[in-house]
C-alpha cells in the first residue's frame, strides 16, 4: 500500500516485524501446550518459552530471514531457522507436528482481527460525528430527489440519519467478519491432527483470542476470507454512497454544502476561483480499490483437496491494501463530514425554485378526498404543473391551481393554501430520529 494513503496504527500490523513476532508467538504457544501434555520434554518446552518472555527475536531482523528464504525459497522454514539461531538445543521441539499453514493462517486469523479492530474504532467515530451533525440539522429543510430531479421536501438531518442507520449496519456486519475470521488452526498436515494433538489448537486459540477452526483442511476454509472482505467492500459501497451525495451537494449549480475549505488551500492549478470536492472524489477512487479485493477474495474459496497455494499471493496484496485504504477512507469520511459547510439559506432557495411544484402530490391527494378519481385528479394537478416546469420555475403551482375552476370547484382557493404547507412534510422527523438514534430525549450527542 502507498504511504498516501496509510495510516501508522493500520500499517502496522501489516510489516513483517508484526507478522514475524505473531509466527514466534504461534510457536511458542503450541510448544507451551505440548509441554504440558506431554508431547514433548517440559523442561525443553520451558525454556521456549523463557526465550518468548526474554524476546529472544527482539529486534526482529527482517533483511536476516529475508536472505535465508532466499536460499530456502520457503519463508515459515527461513523464519525458524533464524529463531533457532537465538536457542539452544530445545529448538528442535519448535513446530512440532505443524504445518506451514498452521502458522501462515492462524497469523492472517490474528492480523484481520487486529485490523478490524481498528476499522471498529473508525466506525465509532464516522457514527458519532453524523449523529452530532444529523441532530444539528434535523429540521433543516432541503429538497429530496429521485432521478436526481426535485421531488418532495425532506432536512438535511434526514439525510444524515439515512448515513447513521447505514454505518450502524455496517459496523453489525463488520462484528459478525471478525468473529468469523478469528479462527485457528493448528491441525498439521491435512487437518487430519495425526502429528498433533487438537489440544494444542485449543490452547493456542485461547492465548489469541481465536476460536479453533472445527474443520480445517490444511487450511482454514477460504469462505472466512471471502466473507470478511465482501462485509469491507460493502463498507466502501456506503462511503461511496455518502461521498457522492456530497460531490452532488457541492456542484454550483446546488451548492447546498460542500467540503470545507481550509486557508491556502488551491482548488485549480490554472482557475483561482475553484473550489473542488477533491476528498470526496478522492473516496470514491478508494471505495473502487476496497472492492476490488472481493472478487479475488471469493475465487480463493475453491482451493484444491485439501490444500493449494493460489490464495496465497492474493492474500498478500488484498490483506494489507484493503484493511489500510479502508482505515484511511473511513478517518477521511469522518473529517469530511465533521467539518462540512451546510448551506440552509441555499437548500431553501432551491426548494423554492421550482415554483411550488414539491407540493404537487398533496393536492393530488387532497383532490381524491374531494372526491375525484385518481386519474382526473392527477390530470388536473398535472396540466397546471407542467406550465410551472417550462416556465422554470417562474410562474406559481398554487396560483395556477387557484385560476384553475375544475380544481376550485373541488376545493375552495383559500384551502388550497393548505397544501403548501412547507411543515407538513416534516412532522414524522422525530419518529425516523427515534427509529435510528433511539429516544431524541435521551440520545442527543
Amino acid at each position: 500500500m502507498i504511504p498516501r494513503y496509510s495510516r501508522p496504527a493500520m500499517a502496522a500490523i501489516w510489516e513483517p516485524e508484526n507478522r514475524f513476532r505473531i509466527w514466534f508467538d504461534i510457536e511458542v504457544y503450541a510448544a507451551e501446550a505440548m509441554g504440558e501434555i506431554g508431547m514433548i520434554p517440559a523442561d525443553d518446552a520451558a525454556k521456549i518459552v523463557d526465550a518468548h518472555q526474554r524476546g529472544v527475536i527482539d529486534p526482529v531482523d527482517v533483511p536476516a530471514i529475508d536472505a535465508i528464504e532466499a536460499v530456502t525459497k520457503h519463508d515459515v522454514i527461513a523464519f525458524l531457522t533464524w529463531v533457532g539461531e537465538r536457542m539452544g538445543p530445545e529448538k528442535r521441539y519448535l513446530h512440532q507436528g505443524m504445518t506451514s499453514s498452521d502458522v501462515l493462517d492462524t497469523a492472517l486469523s490474528v492480523q484481520l482481527s487486529q485490523a478490524a479492530d481498528i476499522l471498529l474504532d473508525d466506525l465509532d467515530q464516522l457514527l458519532a460525528v453524523l449523529k452530532r451533525r444529523a441532530f444539528e440539522h434535523k429540521l433543516t429543510p432541503t429538497i429530496g430527489r429521485s432521478h436526481g430531479i426535485h421531488a418532495e421536501p425532506v432536512t438535511f438531518g434526514l439525510k444524515l440519519a439515512q448515513a447513521y442507520a447505514e454505518f450502524a449496519r455496517c459496523k453489525t456486519r463488520l462484528e459478525h467478519a471478525r468473529a468469523e475470521i478469528a479462527t485457528c488452526a493448528i491441525s498439521g498436515a491435512v487437518g487430519t491432527f495425526a502429528n498433533i494433538d487438537p489440544r494444542v489448537e485449543e490452547h493456542v486459540a485461547e492465548r489469541l483470542g481465536l476460536t479453533p477452526e472445527p474443520a480445517s483442511t490444511q487450511v482454514i476454509p477460504r469462505d472466512r476470507h471471502a466473507m470478511f472482505f465482501a462485509v469491507l467492500g460493502v463498507i466502501a459501497s456506503s462511503i461511496e454512497r455518502l461521498a457522492v451525495e456530497v460531490r452532488h451537494l457541492q456542484r454550483t449549480e446546488v451548492l447546498e454544502a460542500e467540503e470545507y475549505f481550509s486557508p491556502g488551500q488551491k482548488g485549480s492549478s490554472a482557475m483561482p476561483h475553484k473550489r473542488n470536492p477533491v476528498l470526496t472524489e478522492n473516496l470514491t477512487g478508494l471505495a473502487r480499490m476496497v472492492r476490488s479485493a472481493v472478487v479475488p477474495a471469493m475465487e480463493n474459496v475453491a482451493l484444491w483437496h485439501e490444500r493449494d497455494i493460489s490464495h496465497s499471493s492474493v492474500e498478500r496484496f488484498i490483506g494489507p491494501d484493503a484493511t489500510i485504504t479502508l482505515d484511511f477512507a473511513l478517518a477521511r469520511l469522518t473529517g469530511v463530514i465533521d467539518k462540512l459547510l451546510v448551506y440552509p439559506e441555499r437548500m431553501q432557495k432551491n426548494l423554492d425554485r421550482m415554483g411550488g411544484l414539491v407540493h404537487s402530490q398533496r393536492v393530488l391527494l387532497a383532490l381524491t378526498q374531494a372526491g375525484l378519481s385518481r386519474e382526473d385528479a392527477y390530470a388536473l394537478v398535472q396540466r397546471n404543473a407542467m406550465k410551472v416546469w417550462e416556465s422554470d420555475g417562474q410562474l406559481s403551482l398554487l396560483d395556477l391551481l387557484k385560476a384553475d375552476p375544475e380544481v376550485t370547484a373541488a376545493i375552495p382557493a383559500d384551502k388550497l393554501e393548505q397544501s403548501f404547507d412547507l411543515g407538513y412534510h416534516l412532522k414524522q422527523v422525530d419518529t425516523i430520529f427515534d427509529r435510528v438514534f433511539g429516544s431524541t430525549l435521551s440520545s442527543r450527542p
